[in-house]
């Protein structure tokens, strides 16, 4: 008899435990929602390309997701950094993400903001290296800036690659004019 309450007494106490979990305000981020993100900024890429590095959650169920950053961390390999649009919603996380070999060699149509150029297949020699430094040319109207940069993606003359700042806090979408040296415009 005893044992029956025990029991029953445990079974009530689950259960009026199990919807106060349910409810605790996290929701898991899928691949799903970090593709779409991606994809939405300008990079097709499929939920089975990305890789979260645990289990991400949100305090509600669908954040909007930003993309702050992609950084290349290999030839088919990328690092997005991605927060929610709301901060309060989740904190930022890093997910990786593979290329396979379909979306090296086709064209990647370029976002409306040009963070992804479109990617080509090289038929000349490559003349600037994924890490390199170059000097990269600015040209504007009555303005020639000349700055130093690193370069993210490897080339070949007349490619566009994109390059970034030494500090790490601007990045260029420019064009591979010769050896170590990039132009682009204001």
């Amino acid at each position: 008899m005893i044992a029956r309450r025990s029991i029953l007494l445990f079974a009530l106490c689950a259960a009026a435990v199990l919807p106060a979990v349910a409810e605790s305000g996290r929701y898991a981020i899928t691949s799903g929602q970090v593709a779409a993100a991606v994809s939405g900024d300008g990079m097709p890429i499929s939920p089975d390309q990305v890789t979260l590095p645990a289990e991400i959650v949100a305090t509600v169920p669908d954040p909007v997701l930003k993309v702050k950053s992609i950084d290349l961390a290999g030839e088919r390999r990328a690092l997005a950094r991605v927060e929610c649009a709301i901060p309060r919603q989740c904190l930022p996380f890093i997910a990786t993400l593979d290329f396979d070999a379909r979306l090296t060699t086709d064209p990647v149509p370029q976002s409306s903001h040009g963070r992804f150029p479109a990617q080509t297949q090289q038929t000349s020699p490559t003349v600037v290296r994924a890490g390199a430094p170059a000097t990269l040319l600015l040209e504007g109207t009555h303005v020639h800036i000349t700055l130093p940069v690193v370069c993210l993606e490897s080339g070949a003359m007349g490619q566009t690659i994109r390059a970034r700042s030494p500090d790490h806090r601007q990045i260029y979408t420019v064009q591979v004019v010769r050896e170590g040296v990039l132009e682009g415009r204001l």
